[in-house]
């Protein structure tokens, strides 16, 4: 959308604005059926077992569960490596991955090793013998990175010792475990994708692989819920304007015409002790959103109760200009809803007959037709809350119609000074801000790591 100081001085020019906010609320609705389709991410195929095809062959002897390896010859060469990865990379769309190895045999020499590789890893090296990859190793107790030469990390480990190596996304780090305890972390300095790996490298050494067919030694949830934490503590730290909070939840509600509740709130920060005020250099300009905050209250409620008529009759009363066009976005969205309330109380000829009427001159125009053969959808099944359409019942596809309506009108304000402020509350810009920022931040990091997602997150402030 154009920033336009000129787009509320005259009739065209708020025409022009007006498409534009028509429009831009049109997508939300449009956005409602790519959620009910799509999932918010695409399922990442884990590691559940070792891969008996890219492996060092005649040197281990791998279960027919393909969750245990034996090393079943006499090592004469550092490239007779009984080494072998998992089916699967290790996902990265999360926190932390992590896996564990029980040591059933250290063997002739113990000379057993837990790490990452990449797939262009020579499958007759230890993990960490070669460039791209990072082993623990259970003789020395040394950590290898990518070259012979080891540096001192931990402990060593033998037989009825249990091994994890993790990846934490959040620090960018290998770490690795012995017996339910960290051993330590260092820098991960590899790229692509990171498949779990051991190795076997002396006579009878065997060990057995978990990947979370059963439970850790280690505790995974307590580390991972110890790094949130520290990401928490990181974002308390950082300074913020006095009551910076109680601005942006009462510019919320102003924004969205909840009258009632602010006046709940204003009352209600007048009386605690000491009671809250608002400095002026935290910059909220409340004129934009102030503006005919009754009308928009009553409008909303009425859109949210499914009274679309009495909707359509005070916009005409209140604001003609707003819908005086009634093939603009904001009538196909208040038709729509209005053929979607005639379904959901069973009323389907009087929506046929609607439909006909309001929404058939929609057929056709780009922009309009994929919502229309929604709408229309609905007619075809028996129970269309379950249907492929059902998002349109929902409670959220009220609250678009409602948004759009009080963008309208607040785009009609004459003294409005800024466009930007019809779009979005202040705290949704915020969050939209976060919401880049944590992207950006993800991608910096090779799009490893949790995938961020709003809705969730604020589902979680919820519980």
């Amino acid at each position: 959308m154009t920033n336009n100081s000129s787009a509320n001085s005259d009739s065209n020019g708020t025409n022009i604005h007006n498409q534009d906010l028509g429009w831009y609320f049109l997508e939300l609705a449009r956005l409602g059926a790519s959620r009910a389709t799509h999932l918010e991410d695409t399922e990442e195929q884990l590691p559940s077992e070792l891969n008996t095809i890219n492996s060092s062959g005649g040197f281990l002897l791998v279960s027919t569960d393909k969750l245990s390896v034996k090393y079943t010859s006499v090592n004469l060469h550092g490239h007779d490596v009984g080494v072998v990865q998992a089916n699967n990379p290790a996902p990265v769309k999360r926190l932390v991955y992590y896996f564990e190895i029980f040591v059933k045999d250290a063997g002739a020499k113990g000379q057993i090793a837990i790490g990452f590789t990449t797939d262009t890893f020579k499958m007759r090296r230890q993990p960490g013998w070669e460039a791209n990859s990072c082993g623990y190793h259970g003789d020395d107790g040394m950590l290898y990175r990518g070259q012979g030469k080891g540096e001192t990390f931990g402990p060593t480990f033998t037989a009825n010792d249990i091994v994890g190596a993790g990846i934490n996304y959040a620090s960018q780090e290998f770490f690795f475990t012995k017996n339910g305890a960290v051993v330590g972390a260092v820098y991960k300095d590899m790229k692509g994708p990171l498949f779990p790996t051991i190795a076997v490298h002396s006579q009878n050494e065997e060990v057995q692989v978990n990947f979370g067919q059963k439970s850790f030694a280690f505790d995974v949830k307590e580390f991972e819920k110890q790094e949130r934490m520290k990401q928490q503590t990181t974002i308390e730290k950082i300074s913020l304007p006095p009551n910076v909070s109680y601005g942006i939840v009462r510019s919320y509600l102003l924004y969205y015409g909840y009258e009632d509740t602010l006046n709940t709130f204003d009352v209600a920060s007048k009386t605690t002790v000491p009671p809250v005020y608002m400095a002026q250099e935290n910059g909220f300009n409340e004129q934009d959103i102030v503006y005919a905050l009754n009308r928009r209250k009553t409008l909303r409620k009425l859109i949210k109760s499914g009274e679309i008529d009495s909707a359509f009759g005070k916009l005409h009363d209140w604001y003609p200009q707003i819908v005086q066009d009634d093939k603009s976005a904001t009538c196909f969205l208040l038709h729509c809803q209005k053929f979607i309330e005639l379904v959901r109380v069973g009323a389907l000829e009087e929506a046929v007959k609607y439909g006909r009427i309001k929404l058939a001159k929609f057929f056709g125009l780009a922009g309009f037709d994929d919502l229309v053969q929604d709408c229309v959808a609905l007619l075809a099944y028996e129970q269309p809350q379950e249907s492929s359409v059902g998002y349109l019942l929902e409670e959220s596809q009220r609250e678009v119609v409602a948004d759009t309506v009080n963008a309208m009108i607040l785009s009609t304000n004459p003294n409005l000074k800024d466009s930007h402020a019809c779009l979005q509350s202040c705290l949704e810009r915020l969050l939209r801000q976060l919401t880049a920022c944590c992207l950006e931040r993800r991608s910096l990091n090779g799009d490893q790591g949790e995938a961020f997602h709003l809705n969730k997150e604020l589902d979680i402030g919820k519980n």
